[in-house]
């Protein structure tokens, strides 16, 4: 991702004056990396939080992209303790803008159905076998986003929503795919996001990072591209 984030940053007319990688962590405190005005951050569930918050002490803003760690307790905590007043913050589980686009799309058709119960979801998510997480970020996202929007939903006088099923499948080098379904027994409705490539993943990332350059807080990809619901 870092490669594919740095061919789209220079395509989009962008220059990048640092990168960091496990042998030159140090090279945060260089004055090349204080100068940036955005930090592209993908890493590993276990790194994310202490290079954001290594980033911010250096005065640059980030853009997040690591899935696997709980960001929601530390937003909670970064808006607690004041610091999100002084930085910025972009995260997304993706920041694909068909993903986001899906998102949406996700919300809305978990409300639509709220008053429905016949209607059961499940989530697919397909990767390659690198992937250290499962299920995805993304997955995750849209089950959450269901939950929360389809509260109302029941079956059988029982609450439908406690827990949307994820099936995580590796195999090969997929880049991703996301499948929303929503099944009764006279048909099924379906949402899908296939990647072609890890390039929209980056587009979107550098775009967040245009947009979020000298805003304090924490933002979302919806914010970036104007998505309301």
């Amino acid at each position: 991702m870092g490669h594919m984030i740095e061919e789209v940053a220079l395509e989009r007319g962008h220059q990048i004056v640092a990168r960091i990688d496990l042998d030159n962590r140090y090279d945060m405190n260089s004055p090349a990396f204080a100068d940036a005005d955005i930090a592209i951050e993908f890493t590993t569930p276990q790194t994310a939080r202490q290079n954001i918050l290594d980033a911010w002490s250096r005065g640059v803003n980030v853009v997040c992209g690591s899935t696997g760690w709980d960001v929601q307790q530390f937003i909670r905590e970064q808006t607690e303790n004041g610091r999100l007043q002084h930085t910025g913050l972009i995260w997304s589980s993706n920041y694909s803008l068909g993903v986001n686009i899906l998102f949406a799309l996700n919300r809305q058709l978990a409300r639509f159905l709220q008053p429905y119960p016949a209607y059961s979801p499940h989530i697919t998510e397909v990767h390659h076998v690198h992937k250290l997480d499962a299920p995805s970020g993304t997955a995750k996202t849209l089950a959450e986003d269901i939950k929360a929007n389809g509260e109302g939903l029941k079956a059988n006088g029982e609450r439908l929503l406690a827990n949307v099923p994820i099936e995580s499948i590796r195999e090969g080098e997929v880049p991703g795919i996301h499948t929303v379904t929503w099944d009764s027994e006279v048909d099924t409705l379906t949402l899908s996001h296939s990647a072609k490539s890890r390039k929209g993943f980056a587009l979107g990332a550098v775009i967040a990072a245009e947009w979020l350059a000298g805003k304090k807080g924490f933002h979302t990809m919806g914010e970036v591209l104007g998505i309301k619901n």
